[in-house]
């Protein structure tokens, strides 16, 4: 099997830390790398965290970079509380020490990317990406497939009321990326609330986990448990939402998804800051710079999800059908 490489830009977080785990865990997949920005968490307790999940999945041999440590203009606002304090949901797992690179994000970014052909899974705000075009623009452009879990289309925001986290954290860089994607006539694949919203993990289906395997099971309930109490205390949801683990999916599996394509701005001011605006009528008249997914199908991920994550055999989840 000929593997796509990728490099996942991320701010760990729970549901990165997840989607993580799935790219790990799927074949079709080679992790060049991962890249740390300021996000869910500040980008040091990010990159504690990314190592601290590459060690529970026994794969530190993937390096992790550490990149920007605030937006691009903006002041910093993270989401330790949707996160937990040490932004893996107060698990409070024992560091690992080392492995820090000795170049950046960005410059790992820009050689990768001018030397092979790698696709890249945005999971947390933009920022290095915005760094990598004003810094490199023939870099950023050789991007295989721009995949970012970030904005929203028909659904309500998470952060205001038409903001999704990642683009209302750094919107400048958000906007940068779709203005660049658009004048060098690409796409970026928009992973946006509309669906990111249907992917819960319920405490059926984590029971589940735990009885397919108890170790991974009792990590993935260490690090989540945070985030059950934070969904239910704010959204009144039995479960919680894991965004970015649907981003990875997609990337591996398009039928997961459905969605159309568009122009799409990022709004950078106002009560509106962050807000994906969607021509969806054509309005502009402009071509498409996004795939704007507004359908997925929850049973699919969820079998993909922990067949791989558990390494078990798709058909012999035969509870999922009753439980998603």
């Amino acid at each position: 099997m000929k593997k796509r490489k990728v490099i996942i830009d991320c701010d760990p977080g729970i549901d990165d830390s997840l989607a993580i785990m799935l790219a790990l865990r799927s074949p079709e997949l080679e992790v060049m790398g991962i890249t740390i920005v300021c996000g869910n968490s500040p980008v040091e307790m990010g990159f504690e965290n990314a190592k601290k999940v590459l060690w529970q999945m026994g794969r530190l041999d993937v390096p992790v970079y550490i990149g920007a440590d605030r937006p691009v203009k903006r002041e910093y606002v993270n989401a330790l509380d949707t996160h937990g304090a040490d932004g893996l949901g107060e698990s409070f797992l024992p560091q690992v020490p080392g492995y820090r690179q000795t170049v950046s994000a960005v410059e790992f970014l820009a050689c990768t990317l001018k030397r092979e052909k790698v696709s890249v899974i945005a999971l947390g705000p933009m920022t290095n990406l915005a760094e990598l075009i004003q810094k490199d623009k023939e870099a950023f452009l050789q991007i295989d497939e721009l995949i970012s879990m970030g904005g929203s289309y028909k659904s309500h925001g998470n952060c205001s009321p038409v903001a999704e986290y990642n683009y209302w954290c750094d919107p400048d860089a958000a906007a940068l990326v779709y203005e660049t994607m658009y004048a060098g006539g690409k796409h970026i694949h928009m992973v946006g609330l509309d669906v990111t919203r249907e992917i819960v993990l319920t405490p059926t289906i984590l029971e589940y986990i735990c009885r397919l395997d108890e170790e991974m099971g009792a990590f993935i309930q260490k690090i989540t448990k945070f985030y059950f109490d934070f969904h239910w205390n704010w959204e009144h949801i039995i479960g919680c939402v894991i965004n970015d683990p649907l981003a990875v999916a997609y990337f591996l599996d398009r039928n997961i998804c459905e969605g159309f394509d568009a122009f799409v701005q990022v709004e950078t001011q106002g009560i509106s800051i962050g807000q994906t605006v969607v021509d969806a009528m054509n309005f502009y008249r402009r071509k498409a710079n996004a795939r704007v997914l507004t359908k997925t199908d929850a049973k699919s991920f969820f079998v993909l999800f922990l067949s791989r994550i558990l390494g078990i055999e798709a058909e012999k989840l035969d509870l999922l059908e009753d439980i998603v």
